[in-house]
């Protein structure tokens, strides 16, 4: 319970809820006109999207930041340059002599930077959400190896406390929410907008496509053996990897004969890889699984679009390259298994230089707060065994990288006019422990400030319940 409520924290509830209440209206139809399907359907009549967005952008105001230093998210970079957001869109951006509309607030951005928001390809807000009890434990189906059935989306808590800490704290305008990684094939993931929401569905990227989590490695072979079941070998992963695809690509061939088939869920997903609608994400550490991971694939007719927590990406960064798949990667992380022990702090600007995708990620509610910091380190790493990266090329592994990965490259990811207003203003260099974000848009809506604690969102879990003492 919460006693003595300061007014302003109230206010900042009045703005959350004012704003879901618009996010969440009028729902979206949903993804297919067809009712769904019965068993024994043909395949045409499933429902793709039974779960539509319903998001809808909070609203905003032409706005101009000026005199800032600006990195564009592909690796470009302008000083002194101007910002024009406007419609919920990046209308221009360029040097001085930008046009700025009559009507927009300008703000002075000298001595600051603006770049896009920060994307995290590799979240379990919501799913493991704040705070941390076995209640709130909803990230992992661990009843089977493979559960590819299960959707992320359906254990999302909107009021996880965590999705508002990384806006304010991380500048995260995008993130990928995952399950775990008990399973060799963990369920679907559900890219959201870090927007307040009463609803998952009114946080939900428009357009994204579904990801589907995968894992390599210890973590299954733990979780099963130690049940006496299989896999409890590096072995047995990939048996029942192969059976699993065998059976989906079985199922997949009925689909596209137009055959009936019986409907199945976890097929369903499986099919939808297998047609390249839903990405591949996968959990694997070591340099030796990821190419044989890679050559299943081959054998399966799959891609794998990134690989998570890859600490000897830099062994096959060449192959990462050839294959066009990212590597999402934690700047230091390691030795907390023996799958983790061979890292080096260079491994992100290697796998860079090697002309591959490389990323920053998370994985935890408190560094997704510092995603930025995440990168300066490993950018620092890079350059003392010389290899010459610039901040604004850096920034590319929290920006268009990740949109790339996520499939939503086209939308979001950098600032380029006609993409979405995703954008931080940070009070100084981003790459700096010292500098935070300062102001934060989101589809050119300001959702943060700093400097007004009415833009500070506070979900209703973190008010508490009213009671005796409390504000009126």
């Amino acid at each position: 319970m919460v006693r003595g409520m300061k007014s302003g924290l109230l206010a900042a509830a009045t703005l959350v809820f004012a704003g879901c209440a618009a996010t969440d209206a009028q729902p979206q139809a949903a993804g297919s006109d067809a009712a769904p399907a019965a068993t024994g359907a043909k395949a045409e009549r499933f429902d793709k999207n039974p779960y539509p967005s319903t998001y809808h952008a909070y609203p905003g105001r032409v706005t101009a930041v000026t005199g800032v230093t600006i990195f564009d998210g592909e690796g470009g970079r302008i000083d002194g340059g101007t910002v024009v957001l406007a419609e919920g869109k990046v209308a221009s951006i360029g040097g001085a002599d930008t046009a700025i509309p009559a009507d927009a607030l300008v703000i002075d951005g000298r001595g600051k930077f603006v770049t896009p928001g920060v994307i995290d390809v590799h979240s379990h807000l919501g799913v493991y959400p704040s705070p941390g009890v076995d209640a709130h434990s909803d990230g992992n189906e661990m009843t089977s190896p493979t559960t590819p059935e299960v959707w992320a989306e359906h254990s999302v808590w909107p009021q996880d406390p965590g999705f508002s800490r990384a806006l304010a704290n991380g500048g995260v305008t995008t993130l990928q929410i995952l399950p775990g990684s008990a399973n060799l094939i963990g369920g679907r993931s559900v890219t959201l907008k870090n927007v307040p929401s009463r609803t998952v569905q009114g946080m939900k990227f428009p357009g994204a496509p579904y990801g589907m989590k995968m894992a390599c490695g210890e973590n299954p072979k733990r979780v099963y053996g130690g049940k006496g079941r299989m896999p409890s070998t590096r072995m047995g992963n990939f048996a029942v990897d192969r059976q699993t695809w065998a059976k989906a690509a079985a199922y997949k061939k009925k689909l596209d004969e137009g055959k009936t088939v019986d409907r199945d869920l976890a097929m369903e997903t499986l099919a939808g890889v297998l047609s390249g609608e839903i990405l591949v994400h996968n959990h694997c550490y070591r340099a030796d699984e990821m190419a044989q991971v890679i050559d299943m694939s081959h054998e399966f007719g799959y891609k794998v679009t990134a690989f998570h927590h890859a600490v000897e990406a830099y062994k096959v960064a060449d192959l990462l390259r050839k294959e066009g798949i990212c590597a999402a990667l934690w700047a230091d992380w390691w030795g907390f298994k023996m799958e983790a022990y061979d890292s080096v702090p260079e491994n992100l600007p290697m796998v860079e230089q090697a002309g591959a995708c490389a990323i920053v990620h998370s994985d935890d509610a408190n560094q997704i707060q510092r995603l930025n910091q995440e990168a300066a380190k490993a950018l620092a790493a890079g350059r003392r065994m010389g290899l010459t990266i610039s901040d604004e090329r850096a920034w590319r592994w929290l920006a268009i990288n990740p949109a790339t990965a996520l499939g939503i490259a086209d939308k979001t990811g950098s600032l380029k006019p006609g993409k979405m207003a995703d954008v931080v203003l940070w009070n100084g260099n981003p790459f700096s422990v010292y500098t935070r974000p300062e102001k934060v848009w989101i589809d050119g809506a300001l959702l943060y400030d700093a400097d007004d604690p009415k833009r500070r969102p506070v979900s209703d879990f973190e008010l508490g319940q009213p009671g005796e003492g409390d504000v009126k």
